[in-house]
Order: C-alpha cells, then sequence, then structure tokens
C-alpha cells in the first residue's frame, strides 16, 4: 500500500437545492485535487439536505430519492470525478425497485459507482429503511468502510468494520449543536450566523464546547485509536433547515490523534497524508490481534437488555 491523500470537506448545504449543492461539491473538489488530494468526503445528505427531511412525506421522499447506479447525482459525481481525477464520496437518499428508501453515502470514482453504503440507523424520516450490512470496499489499495453518522455511536459498527478489513472508516455526519440528555447540549442560536463574521468568537466558543467540539472529542478518536483505523469525518456547517451545524470536519489517525481539522466558518476543506505503517503501529493493531471471542460471542450476539435482561441484573 502507498500513501494516500484524503480531503474532508464541509459546507453549507441548501435544503432540496440538488444542483447549487452539487455545484458546491465540485468546487470543493477542484480545490481538493489542486492539493493533491486523490480522495474526498462529503458530509451526509450533502446533494439533498438532511434536517427538512423530517418533514416530507413518502411521496415527497421518492422525488427526491435516487435509483442506483444509473441515476443524475452519479452522473455529475462521475463527471467531478473524471474531471479533476479524484475519486468522490457523497450523500443522497436512495429508491430501490420497490420503492425502498435508504440514506445512501456513495462513492464514485471516474468509471462511476464504486461502492455505497445504506445508513445501518436512519430517524430523519420514518419512510427510511434501515440497511442491513458493512460495507468494505477498496480505493488505491486500501480497503475502506462507510459507517453513517449514528452508525459510528454503535461502537459494534466500528469494530465490525475493522474486522471486516477497512484501515479507512469514512464517516459522513450531519451532527452536533442539537438538544440531548448529556450535558451542555443544545441547539445553537441560529442569528449568530446572520453575520457570522461579527460573531465569529462566540461561534468559535459554541462550536468547540460542549455542545460540537467537545462532545465529539468523548467518542470519535476513540472509535480510530481503539481500532487501529482512519477515520475520516465530514460534517455540514452553517444552516441545515432550521439549526446551525459546525463543521469541524476532520481527519483522526490510528493513534486517535486529529491529523487535519476545518476551523474556517466558511465552505472548506482539509487535506492529510496517511500512511500505512501508522495503522500496524498504533495500539488498536495489537488489541485487535489480543481479541478472545470465545469469551464474549455469546454475549455480543444477545438481544438488548430491553428485549432480554442479563442475567447478573
Amino acid at each position: 500500500m502507498e500513501k494516500i491523500k484524503i480531503a474532508s470537506a464541509q459546507f453549507e448545504h441548501k435544503s432540496g437545492d440538488k444542483s447549487y449543492n452539487l455545484s458546491v461539491i465540485e468546487k470543493l473538489t477542484q480545490k481538493a485535487a489542486r492539493q493533491g488530494a486523490q480522495v474526498i468526503a462529503f458530509h451526509e445528505c450533502s446533494v439533498t439536505g438532511y434536517t427538512f427531511a423530517r418533514k416530507l412525506s413518502r411521496e415527497q421522499m421518492l422525488d427526491l430519492a435516487e435509483p442506483l447506479p444509473d441515476c443524475p447525482t452519479v452522473i455529475a459525481l462521475t463527471g467531478y470525478a473524471r474531471a479533476y481525477n479524484i475519486i468522490i464520496l457523497a450523500g443522497i437518499f436512495e429508491k430501490d425497485d420497490r420503492e425502498n428508501l435508504f440514506k445512501a453515502q456513495i462513492c464514485v470514482d471516474k468509471n462511476g459507482l464504486v461502492a455505497s453504503h445504506r445508513k445501518l440507523h436512519p430517524f430523519i424520516n420514518p419512510f427510511l429503511t434501515p440497511g442491513n450490512s458493512y460495507t468494505i470496499f477498496e480505493i488505491l489499495g486500501w480497503k475502506c468502510g462507510i459507517l453513517t453518522c449514528y452508525d459510528n455511536n454503535i461502537v459494534e459498527n466500528v469494530r465490525a468494520t475493522a474486522l471486516l478489513g477497512a484501515d479507512i472508516i469514512f464517516m459522513p455526519h450531519v451532527t452536533m449543536c442539537t438538544p440531548s440528555p448529556r450535558p451542555g447540549a443544545g441547539f445553537v442560536d441560529a442569528s449568530l450566523w446572520l453575520d457570522k463574521e461579527k460573531n465569529q468568537e462566540i461561534l468559535h466558543q459554541e462550536f468547540d464546547g460542549l455542545k460540537g467540539r467537545s462532545w465529539l472529542m468523548k467518542w470519535l478518536p476513540a472509535r480510530a485509536y481503539d481500532n487501529a483505523v482512519y477515520a475520516v469525518f465530514s460534517n455540514a456547517i452553517g444552516m441545515d433547515d432550521d439549526q446551525l451545524k459546525n463543521g469541524l470536519s476532520m481527519i483522526i489517525d490510528p493513534f486517535g490523534d486529529v491529523i487535519a481539522e476545518c476551523r474556517s466558518l466558511e465552505d472548506d476543506i482539509v487535506v492529510a497524508e496517511l500512511s500505512p505503517d501508522t495503522l500496524t503501529k498504533a495500539g488498536g493493531f495489537r488489541y485487535r490481534k489480543a481479541r478472545r471471542p470465545e469469551l464474549y460471542k455469546a454475549i455480543l450476539g444477545q438481544p438488548n437488555e430491553s428485549e432480554q435482561k442479563v442475567a447478573w441484573l
């Protein structure tokens, strides 16, 4: 395996406006290619917008969704990949030939669709169907996986994807700055975004605090560290329907260190070079080798506690 340069992007999408969102994706893809990136990753539903979908009917969702692999978005992304000699990951709503709806993150190169991942834990719209499989594919000699947003909060998903061979896990999100039972969580005042230059200091304070980055740092680096993988986190910035998102797209190495991060309040990218040597030097590589599945394979396969109370409680 050779070293690989990957870009992670953030941008303020427009709800339901595929043409606009694709135009930004093209602009940032060109920027990444100029910086030597071989791959660029965008956030979930980056082509369509995200939170506005909570209000959509089944018919509206079907109108918004596209069939894979032959659809306008794949055709557009393939054109960008060919024009700028780069691999692109972006998010759409997918529909199959039986009108099942999925949240899909797709990978496209100059020849078309390389891989697609159906989100395992979708919840923004009641008509979405969960995916039922992990996604492993190869780009430029690297084994990769995709886990979308909440998929990454269930630790078994990340471990399973790593055990299936992924050295890089793309983690597209639209997250942070929303209410939660965890301490410090909540919305960021959307009116601050109306003059983000004037309010940049308070925006950074809010985005970096427990509503945003401080919460992310409690768990995201651990996913990379425990599993000895590179985590490519991409997130929306700016207004997502009526909610303000904080971006901070970043790349984390197998040591759990952030090696590149968007700190701008604008549409932006960061690029990092990933080295295969780091994969085997990190602690998580040794931890995976030391596993004793016979101790816990039956436990990990049990139903959730709500379905079956564990014996020691």
